[in-house]
């Protein structure tokens, strides 16, 4: 498994204490730029990447730490945040990454996390290394067809390095297997990350081998790329996977997929939908934001609406993550991108509940209302789950999502007319302009909740399947 280090400091690690860093490993190693999110790498003279140094992100939103890290880490926000990625090809690499965390933390003072990895001496015997193959930088075994990473945290996120990891798999048409011990969990970013691009989250289990950690599928490699292991009827699903996580202990997710489209001017600004969702559910607006795990950067909307120009300039989509604070778990990814229709917002909103908090799906009609009448709302769908109140992903059988809720914005109203319903809807936003709301469940009856969302969606509703709804378990 590749060993990341983190070192977490109250100053900004400089040009000097860096480098104090990356001669851990010895005169002989030499220190060439970067990829895949990473600042600079130290590797051999011959080439060989032994560990990637990402560039210092000053975290500012409270309990990011805590939320990927677990609890008992000195380094609370706000706090600067330097990852240090060791390959898994190379022994003793990740006792460099371990000895460049812990200078750091050493020289600017902090924690190193895990604790266990921090030392300060040379790690030496790494200059005649070689690794062998063409996987680059963050990536441990590259076939024809498949990209495999490995990471043996707790919680994997979607990292910096991580994202663009995806984003380059993407765009070479492989496929992204990673690999992970059974323990990982996913954060709700990364899980939607590997959803929307052509990947498998590979679980290695001392029982039965490897399997799907979101279907249940027993895997084997191939020679080139994890595949099922089928049988008669399908494929096999693992007995891991299978095994209770507990019993029902009251914990829920409320989930929102929505859709926004507004007209592309300069008095535009992006983000005011998410805030309005957070403030109906939560109460409070968002903490804060980033393009990727851990959120660092305070909540602004106007700040997200720049990055978002900046990039629809050059034609590219802008993908993001925001967080509430840690007292109400509620976390989100948005994508946003120019199309034909304008600007359009595809945001997936989770917000947790623990034991004996009540789901307020309740508030779901005020918050349609909201939307409608100002946030340029075409599609919204309401879902309950039982889960994680971390809205943590593990690599066990979750029930699926139960739709309680389904909201078709003006725009699609009136280009089909309000009278052609499926059964009685709520009529909210503008009286001129109505979107129509529909209530199809209170997460309890999922048969009756699916077919009465189907026959909305059967009888002219015309919004096709909304972004994260599928009736599939475990997926």
């Amino acid at each position: 498994m590749t060993q990341d280090v983190i070192a977490l400091t109250p100053r900004m690690p400089d040009t000097r204490t860096l480098m104090a860093g990356l001669l851990a490993g010895g005169p002989e190693l030499l220190v060439r730029p970067g990829g895949e999110g990473a600042v600079v790498e130290l590797c051999t003279a011959a080439g060989a990447a032994l560990v990637a140094v990402e560039a210092p992100r000053y975290v500012q939103v409270p309990g990011e730490v805590e939320r990927l890290l677990g609890p008992g880490v000195r380094g609370t926000s706000p706090v600067w945040w330097t990852e240090a990625r060791a390959s898994s090809a190379v022994e003793g690499a990740g006792e460099l990454a371990g000895a460049v965390g812990g200078r750091l933390a050493s020289v600017l003072g902090g924690d190193v996390w895990p604790r266990r990895a921090a030392r300060t001496e040379v790690v030496a015997g790494l200059t005649g290394a070689v690794v062998e193959g063409p996987a680059p930088s963050g990536v441990d075994l590259l076939t024809d067809r498949a990209a495999v990473v490995m990471q043996g945290r707790p919680v994997v996120a979607a990292t910096t390095w991580l994202t663009d990891v995806v984003r380059n798999v993407v765009r070479t048409g492989l496929e992204l297997d990673l690999v992970t011990p059974a323990d990982t969990r996913l954060t709700f970013p990364a899980r939607t990350l590997l959803d929307g691009a052509p990947s498998r989250w590979v679980v290695s289990d001392p029982e039965c081998g490897y399997y799907d950690g979101l279907t249940g599928a027993v895997l084997c490699w191939d020679g080139e790329r994890f595949a099922p292991v089928m049988v008669e009827g399908g494929s096999r699903t693992a007995d891991a996977f299978l095994e209770p996580s507990g019993a029902d202990t009251g914990e829920r997710q409320l989930l929102l997929s929505l859709r926004t489209v507004h007209p592309a001017d300069e008095r535009l600004v992006l983000g005011r939908a998410l805030e309005q969702c957070w403030r109906t559910l939560t109460g409070a607006p968002p903490a804060g934001w980033s393009t990727a795990e851990p959120v660092n950067v305070p909540w602004s909307t106007r700040q997200l609406t720049d990055l978002a120009r900046t990039r629809a300039q050059r034609s590219l989509p802008t993908w993001t993550v925001a967080v509430g604070s840690p007292d109400r778990p509620a976390i989100a990814t948005v994508r946003t991108a120019r199309t034909r229709l304008g600007v359009e917002e595809h945001i997936t909103l989770a917000v947790g509940h623990r034991v004996g908090e009540r789901t307020p799906v309740d508030a779901l009609p005020e918050l349609a209302e909201a939307l409608a009448g100002g946030h340029g709302l075409a599609t919204m769908v309401g879902q309950v789950r039982i889960a994680r109140a971390d809205l943590t992903t593990p690599a066990r059988h979750e029930p699926p999502p139960v739709p309680v809720s389904f909201t078709l914005g003006p725009e699609a109203v009136s280009g089909r007319g309000a009278d052609h319903a499926a059964f009685a809807p709520l009529r909210v936003g503008p009286a001129t302009r109505p979107a129509l709301h529909y209530v199809v469940g209170d997460g309890t009856d999922p048969a009756s909740a699916w077919r009465r969302l189907r026959k909305v969606g059967g009888d002219g509703a015309g919004a096709g399947p909304a972004p994260g709804v599928t009736p599939r378990g475990g997926r």
